[in-house]
């Protein structure tokens, strides 16, 4: 894997791509959650990029890819599809935990050929319908909230919030800790804020994996999944003794879905 930068009006976006790109391999673009970095997803890099273009970044506002001005949802879409412009990838399987999600669905909603697959990790769907008055509240005044704790315990609930495993825990805890405690809780705010502002009603047509921790605790994670599921007709992949953070607390079970997914899609 080598570092590249992509240069944006916004910002220099950080990300990873594999060394030499194989135009008949499959290309995995692997889009993290909120407040964490491209080392969430360090075991499914060691795992896939043997076999498949791999790209990870820190999506704008994030780990290296800061500062960032004005995040918003599309304009991430705009920077992940224009990685693959940069390195002459016609597209990819889009794979977002929790945020990185919303991402991939926001490169859905305006750039669906760019889009061969997507694979949702403990993420939630775009769509008016799932989302309650008082969801949206929530999610929109999500920065008061989170200032009201302490530093240590604010970056400590997040990891414990996050994770069911040690060393999905520390990892987490290493992964907010870069930030200070106003960029942490702005950074949740536009997070969560940007989201609503980006979600719409979207089609998907291309094929879909849906991921779970069955102790994924964050939310209205499971419930937003099952009407979503049940939508588009798509099954849950649960994951067993794994939180929001699944892919880093299992990731051989993860990657094992992953994998079997691939090969269905190629088939």
């Amino acid at each position: 894997m080598i570092e590249k930068i992509l240069h944006s009006e916004s910002g220099d976006v950080h990300y990873w791509i594999s060394e030499s790109v194989n135009n008949e391999a499959l290309s995995l673009f692997f889009l993290h959650g909120l407040t964490a970095t491209h080392e969430l997803f360090i075991n499914q890099v060691n795992y896939f990029e043997k076999e498949y273009n791999v790209i990870v970044w820190d999506a704008p506002a994030h780990g290296l890819s800061r500062p960032y001005c004005n995040f918003s949802y599309e304009k991430a879409a705009n920077d992940a599809v224009n990685i693959l412009k940069e390195n002459r990838i016609e597209s990819a399987v889009f794979i977002g935990q929790s945020m990185g999600g919303y991402m991939a669905q926001s490169v859905i909603k305006r750039f669906p050929n760019y889009v061969k697959a997507f694979v949702s990790i403990d993420s939630t769907p775009f769509g008016e319908k799932y989302y309650s008055k008082f969801d949206r509240w929530i999610l929109k005044h999500f920065e008061g909230m989170a200032k009201m704790y302490p530093d240590k315990s604010l970056r400590k609930a997040i990891a414990k919030q996050n994770t069911n495993s040690k060393h999905a825990y520390d990892n987490m805890y290493k992964m907010v800790s870069i930030y200070d405690k106003a960029e942490l809780c702005h950074l949740m705010a536009v997070g969560y804020a940007g989201f609503m502002e980006d979600n719409s009603d979207i089609h998907i047509d291309c094929p879909v994996l849906l991921i779970v921790g069955e102790c994924d605790n964050t939310g209205k994670v499971h419930k937003y999944n099952k009407e979503w599921a049940k939508d588009i007709n798509v099954p849950i992949t649960w994951i067993k003794d794994a939180a929001h953070n699944s892919n880093d607390d299992q990731p051989e079970q993860v990657n094992r879905c992953i994998k079997e997914f691939l090969i269905s899609i190629v088939d």
